[in-house]
């Protein structure tokens, strides 16, 4: 059996099992060995083990932004000053709508990068949303569909500067553009999917689109019992204290200020993060509101709570090695190929993309791959460039959206403190329509374009 489509197979029984057994992480690294079985035979347990250093030395990065993010947390919670960020926010948005609103005009403002959006905007808006009593998974919605899609629409984020880089390099782009950035802002005009999961957010904020499926149950949980997670996200929650009217508001907006400022300057996140847990020794310390014992202390123990991340990602970057060696790119990719039209091709490298980026929890990774193969098709083809690399950029922020076990989903669910499957399925529908009407949009302006 072609091994390509054995990843394929294997990805999808992954899919399937952490529905059902609502185990991602496990689910993740049994199918990562699994793969590593048929891919390396009798060596798996040692190419796997490889395979598995490598992936931990490789996003090294990403485990320090999400363990100090999660000490700034810990170290804001502890100060109050969330509360009274709440506070002040809170007299302005004495209505559910309102917070709602307040959330989303939050998530289009702090537009570098998703992860300093998602984490950031979470920890200042739980503590308002508990007390308006509106579910969590509301949050998490909000904080997913304010990450990526926002930062793809606006070309000053690290999204813009990831896509550039990989557009000036094909062909086709550089003749016909002077930089990657002007390529890439060419393509946000037909970035349909970011754009329609904006108008659902909104209209959701607004009370116009429905609640669905398991959101919908959320809101009844809230009604019945006034629980605002459920009973499988309590243990997310247990350290937070009750609500304090007599936090310092400043204690948040000073270190988060800067935490941005410094983020946007250096075009580093790591470094503002950092730069907003010293902020806070030198506010918090001097003033009393902790000793430097309590906060060495909570700074690890926050570190501590992103390890549930850590492995979760882990076990996805891993599957996504595996998986890349074993063709399941190139197998999906030789499928559809022989059924492309220029019209239709925009459409089509949506769905693909995001289909692989679904499956595989790897938007970036996945667009690294099929950007060599799908700008030069379209044209050969003769499709338009520009809807091309819309489609591709969209198909990346589908896929980060969609999939249970991205990144960006599982920060969202950390940061709103609910399990990781209750967004995920709460926010399933609302996903699922915004990439119907992208699909559509793509078609009518391929065959408009032609």
């Amino acid at each position: 059996m072609n091994m390509g489509l054995i990843g394929l197979i294997i990805v999808l029984l992954v899919i399937v099992g952490a529905i059902i057994t609502k185990r991602c992480t496990e689910c993740l690294l049994l199918g990562s060995v699994i793969g590593a079985l048929f891919l390396y035979g009798k060596d798996f347990m040692t190419e796997w083990v490889v395979v598995l250093q490598d992936v931990v030395a490789d996003n090294a990065w990403l485990w320090l932004v999400c363990g100090l993010f999660g000490s700034l947390i810990a170290v804001l919670t502890a100060s109050k000053g969330t509360f009274g960020f709440a506070r002040i926010i809170g007299k302005v948005c004495d209505t559910q709508r309102k917070s709602l609103f307040a959330t989303y005009i939050m998530g289009i403002l702090i537009f570098i990068d998703d992860y300093l959006n998602v984490l950031s905007i979470g920890t200042c808006m739980k503590s308002l949303f508990d007390r308006r009593k509106m579910p969590r998974e509301a949050l998490a919605f909000l904080l997913d569909s304010t990450g990526a899609p926002v930062c793809v629409l606006i070309p000053f984020s690290t999204w813009a500067v990831f896509y550039s880089e990989l557009f000036i390099d094909q062909e086709a782009i550089a003749a016909n553009y002077s930089s990657g950035l002007s390529a890439y802002i060419s393509a946000i005009p037909f970035c349909f999917y970011p754009i329609c999961a904006l108008i659902v957010v909104a209209l959701f904020c607004a009370g116009i689109f429905p609640k669905l499926g398991h959101m919908k149950a959320a809101y009844r949980r809230v009604e019945e019992t006034g629980m605002v997670y459920s009973e499988r996200s309590r243990k997310f929650n247990h350290e937070e204290g009750s609500y304090d009217e007599n936090g310092n508001i400043w204690n948040f907006l000073v270190p988060m200020i800067l935490m941005v400022i410094v983020s946007f300057i250096t075009n580093e996140i790591l470094i503002g993060v950092i730069v907003g847990l010293v902020v806070c020794l030198i506010m918090y310390v001097p003033t009393k509101i902790m000793n430097l014992e309590k906060f060495m202390s909570l700074t690890v123990s926050g570190f501590g709570t992103m390890l549930s991340i850590f492995f979760l990602l882990t076990g996805c970057f891993t599957l996504q090695v595996i998986t890349a060696e074993m063709g399941m790119t190139e197998y999906i990719i030789e499928r559809v190929e022989p059924y492309l039209t220029p019209a239709i091709f925009p459409a089509v490298c949506f769905l693909l993309l995001g289909g692989l980026a679904f499956i595989t929890a790897s938007d970036w990774g996945m667009s690294a791959v099929v950007i060599p193969i799908f700008i030069p098709l379209a044209a050969s083809l003769g499709a338009s460039i520009p809807l091309t690399m819309a489609a591709v950029i969209s198909g990346g922020t589908f896929g980060s959206h969609a999939c249970f076990y991205a990144d960006a989903t599982v920060l969202s669910s950390q940061s709103a403190g609910i399990d990781n499957m209750d967004h995920a399925l709460s926010q399933l529908p609302y996903v699922g329509i915004s990439a119907g009407v992208a699909v559509v949009c793509f078609l009518a302006a391929g065959f408009a374009l032609m």
